[in-house]
C-alpha cells in the first residue's frame, strides 16, 4: 500500500531539523504531527519558512524575532521521539508499504533522521522514497491537479501527493490500453 508524504524542516547544509511530517494511506488513514522541540528562532531566521511554513503551525503567539511558540495543547504538538515512534507505527501497520513525495530526496533525509543514524531505523520503514515528479516525467511531464489551498502545510500537501499520484495512474492506465 502507498503511504503519501510531505515534511517542512529546517536545513542549512549542516543540520536539517523536522519542523512537521504529515502522510496519507490510499486508504485514506491519515497522520500529521508538528515537533515541539523545533528551534522557532532558527527557522524565523529563515526567510522561506517565515513566509510559507510558520502560518501553518499551530502558535499561541505573535512570533517575533526571537521565535515562536507551539500550542502544546494541540494533539499534533509532539516530541519528535514520540513522531518517530508514531511514524514507526503507522508505516509497520502499512501492508506492504510504499513511500511517495514530490522531489523526495529530502523529505526521505527528513523522514529518517527521526531515528536517527541510519543503523537506527527501523527495518519495516522503506530504504528509500518513489518520487512522484519523476513518474510525472516518465509519463511526459502532464499537467497535474494544482493544490488550491494550504500550500506547505504537511498534512495538505501529503493530501495532494495521493491526488496527484491518482491522476498519475489514471494517464498511465489509459496509455496501456
Amino acid at each position: 500500500m502507498r503511504i503519501f508524504y510531505d515534511t517542512e524542516f529546517c536545513e542549512d547544509g549542516v543540520r536539517l531539523d523536522l519542523i512537521s511530517i504529515g502522510l496519507v494511506r490510499e486508504d485514506g488513514v491519515e497522520y500529521y504531527a508538528v515537533n515541539e522541540n523545533v528551534d522557532g528562532g532558527r527557522v524565523l531566521d529563515n526567510p522561506w519558512l517565515r513566509e510559507h511554513v510558520v502560518p501553518h503551525l499551530p502558535l499561541i503567539n505573535e512570533y517575533g524575532t526571537e521565535g515562536f511558540a507551539l500550542d502544546s495543547v494541540d494533539d499534533s504538538v509532539k516530541p519528535r521521539s514520540v513522531i518517530a515512534d508514531e511514524v514507526a507505527a503507522f508505516i509497520s501497520a502499512t501492508p506492504h508499504p510504499s513511500l511517495w513525495a514530490w522531489f523526495a530526496s529530502f523529505d526521505h533525509v527528513a523522514l529518517t533522521w527521526l531515528f536517527g543514524p541510519m543503523v537506527n531505523m527501523p527495518e519495516e520503514i522503506p530504504m528509500r522514497t518513489n518520487d512522484l515528479k519523476q513518474e510525472a516525467e516518465r509519463l511526459g511531464d502532464p499537467i497535474l491537479p494544482e493544490q488550491r489551498a494550504d500550500l506547505h502545510h504537511a498534512l495538505a500537501d501529503a493530501r495532494h501527493n495521493r491526488v496527484v499520484a491518482d491522476h498519475l495512474d489514471r494517464l498511465a492506465a489509459s496509455r496501456d490500453r
